[in-house]
């Protein structure tokens, strides 16, 4: 009998080349429902009838590293003793070739059964080489830049013994006050499912047995960017059609391009908290799309089940995370401590504690880790820092994100020939460039490129002057003073400001969007005196730019790009780079206006200049200072008008699988080579479900010689025109009626043709 039930468990657990497959729905803990044995299955069904309930309930456990203390050290006791006894399956936040080799030993040679250990860590633009931060990434509107981040990644943390990432962050959100905006692809699921789709895909590549290769996870699911108020791990609460239509769509292409893993997000979803959703964790990501990888908690997110007043106590948020769906248990320890009393009551069933142990047994199968464990100390040696070609990787992705906001009478570029130049403000000097979370030993190793130094060795021939003005965040102007002088001096000044990537990030949500302390003053000081300059910013979120933006002749916005940041703002300044990101996410007026994003849903009375009684403000307009989409070049271009293969086509035939073809040329008007990114948007006119203005549907980044074009192509079917309904159950729709079809180079683009469903 015990055998037949392990089969039957094992029957929907698929493993193939190293990607979750999905083999029909999948239950968390639903009677009858279970995973399909797949490569791994007869190891995985072998190896879970040698081991205890404590053994089991040990595959379930993750605890942290102390980096302070290493391998023997107070601070690992509690990692090692349960290594020992075979009581933990996974370790987050190790690295180094010796140490994660010296824990695996004790796991392995040990332990009773001497199942191998996985370890996780947050790699989420770079392990020794920084690349820019997603939010950065996302505005390149190029995937091919977060696949090459991934794949850097990917070589040197599992050179350095990591076997899995916590990322990609796939996390829409329409909230710039949150700090983790910075590691978000901004406020498009579309554009976020594309980024999605091709982190996992160079994390994990074909294969993540590969020793250059990590599991990837898929982060946080689900709706977390929709905290209330910015704060993070706030309430969200959200419609079962914004969810499936605003948030869900990236985990989806996330797992169609084969995430190994899922972690649940911290918040509540409309009441109940993500840890413990049976309606995201097990009736969609199991049932509807068959995800056979495991879950894992959030840091303590288990244990905090009780603090959301969702459960009584330790044992009862054990319950209810894993029946909801929750394989693996990060930190906390409840399911550890009360897994054996849960059994024994009834109240966990041995079927769902042996479908999740089965899952993170697989992956570590799929992984390698059973046929070899430990990580070549000598190779790791030789994948110890960042080279020449992963810095030139860098430098390329930084500078392909950067996004010209401003750029009146052709300001910048600026001349390599320049006499003398002013480089001003608390980040010209500073190396602190990187971004939120970063690898502690690469931010100490491996600082940024300043900006000073890139542009001195720019400029080799001209005088260049630096002033400080005023600290990142300090109040004091003593210093502008000797900033204003020296631009007085100088044939144009660069003036460098932002906020330090301590300000954003998890746990870092502001009120105030605004440049920080005194830097709007140093900026005005500078403008005061008449002489050419451009500014700057560096910074992890879209920023409230003030007064300021109408006195400043450029504006680049550098957001903060890594360890070749210096550099990459250094190409774009003087040209040898001509700018061509577009922001992935509005810029707000002012802080009021928030939430303000180019998917808005219309009103029954939509904004109108000419008529008070309207969605509006009476001291600003409804829009944001700069709109999803916007970036500028050195050069100009021309966006034909939209061509539709048909111009109506049958409802029957999209939902079979038929498509419109979109077409549009795009010509570079300017002098020189340029970089424009088309952009589609779609707007159903009238539907069942009010829909958004506009929809991103697809983009495409082109590189033109001056005087040349290209025709773009665009496909539009079912997916880009239908939408998902408020049924919980999940119902797609595609509705008859008309759609307006824009293209151009951002989210105001005007260029339409109308497409009728029939």
């Amino acid at each position: 009998m015990r055998e037949l039930r392990r089969r039957t468990l094992l029957s929907g657990l698929s493993v193939v080349g190293g990607a979750a497959v999905a083999g029909g729905a999948v239950s968390a803990g639903i009677a009858g429902a279970a995973p399909r044995p797949g490569r791994h299955g007869r190891e995985v069904e072998k190896l879970l009838d040698r081991m205890t309930v404590e053994e089991k309930l040990g595959q379930l456990q993750q605890l942290a590293w102390a980096w302070d203390t290493g391998p023997g050290g107070g601070g690992t006791k509690d990692v090692e003793d349960a290594a020992r006894a075979g009581r933990l399956g996974s370790v987050l936040s190790i690295f180094g070739a010796k140490s994660t080799n010296a824990v695996q030993r004790i796991a392995v040679e040990e332990s009773r059964l001497g199942i191998p250990l996985l370890f996780g860590l947050d790699v989420i633009h770079g392990f020794w080489t920084t690349f820019p931060i997603p939010l950065a990434q996302a505005a390149s509107f190029d995937p091919a830049v977060t696949r090459t981040d991934a794949e850097v990644s990917a070589r040197e943390a599992r050179a350095n013994g990591v076997h899995w990432t916590f990322s990609p962050m796939m996390d829409v959100t329409h909230e710039p006050r949150w700090g983790r905006v910075a590691e978000s692809c901004g406020e498009d699921p579309y554009l976020t499912a594309r980024f999605a789709a091709a982190k996992v895909e160079g994390y994990q590549g074909r294969d993540y047995r590969a020793k250059d290769r990590l599991a990837a996870c898929a982060k946080h699911f689900v709706a977390y960017g929709g905290a209330e108020g910015g704060r993070d791990y706030n309430t969200v609460d959200v419609s079962e059609s914004r969810l499936r239509n605003l948030y869900l769509p990236p985990f989806k292409a996330a797992l169609d391009a084969g995430v190994a893993t899922v972690m649940a997000s911290f918040n509540t979803i409309s009441g109940v908290p993500a840890h413990g959703n049976a309606h995201t964790l097990t009736d969609v990501l199991r049932k509807e799309w068959g995800f056979d990888g495991f879950v894992v908690s959030d840091w303590t997110g288990v244990q905090e089940l009780v603090a959301h007043g969702f459960a009584e106590d330790g044992a009862a948020a054990a319950r209810l995370a894993l029946t909801a769906g929750v394989d693996m248990e990060m930190v906390s320890t409840t399911l550890r401590e009360h897994g054996k009393q849960l059994l024994r009551e009834g109240r966990i069933s041995e079927h769902r504690l042996d479908e999740a142990v089965a899952r993170i047994l697989g992956l570590k199968f799929a992984l390698g880790l059973f046929d070899d464990p430990y990580v070549d100390e000598t190779a790791g040696a030789a994948v110890d820092g960042p080279t020449p070609a992963t810095r030139g990787a860098a430098r390329s992705a930084a500078a392909r994100s950067l996004v010209l906001l401003k750029n009146d009478r052709a300001a910048l570029p600026l001349e390599k020939s320049l006499a003398s130049l002013a480089v001003v403000g608390p980040f010209a000097d500073s190396a602190d460039l990187l971004g939120t979370w970063v690898v502690p030993a690469a931010a100490e190793k491996y600082p940024s490129v300043k900006v000073l130094d890139a542009i001195r060795r720019a400029a080799p021939g001209a005088k260049v002057t630096y002033a400080l003005g005023v600290d990142a965040a300090g109040e004091d102007t003593g210093g502008i003073p000797e900033a204003v002088a020296a631009a007085r001096a100088a044939d144009v000044t660069v003036v460098v400001v932002g906020e330090p990537p301590a300000l954003s990030g998890e746990a870092a949500a502001r009120a105030d969007i605004g440049l920080p302390g005194a830097q709007e003053k140093l900026i005005e000081a500078v403008a005061a005196t008449g002489r050419p300059f451009v500014v700057v910013l560096v910074n992890g979120r879209p920023l409230t730019v003030g007064g300021w933006l109408e006195s400043a002749p450029a504006v680049l916005e550098a957001w903060h790009p890594g360890l070749e940041a210096g550099n990459a703002i250094a190409d774009v300044l003087f040209g040898t780079v001509n700018p061509g990101g577009k922001l992935p996410v509005s810029f707000p007026r002012a802080v009021g206006q928030i939430p303000v994003h180019y998917n808005h849903e219309s009103t029954g009375r939509p904004y109108a200049a000419d008529n008070k009684y309207t969605s509006t403000y009476l001291d600003l307009p409804p829009d944001p200072q700069f709109a999803f989409g916007h970036g500028l070049s050195y050069t100009t271009f021309a966006i034909g008008e939209p061509r539709l293969s048909r111009t109506g086509i049958p409802a029957r035939a999209l939902r079979a699988g038929e498509a419109v073809e979109v077409s549009v040329t795009v010509t570079n008007t300017g002098a020189r080579e340029g970089d424009e990114v088309v952009q589609l948007y779609v707007h159903d006119l009238a539907a069942s479900i009010t829909q958004p203005v506009r929809r991103l549907r697809g983009f495409r980044r082109v590189t033109l010689a001056a005087g040349a074009s290209r025709t773009v192509r665009f496909r539009l079917g079912a997916d880009d025109l239908g939408f998902w309904t408020n049924d919980p159950r999940g119902e797609f729709r595609v509705e008859e009626g008309a759609f307006d079809v824009y293209v151009g180079n951002s989210s105001t683009a005007r260029s339409k043709r109308r497409l009728t469903v029939t």
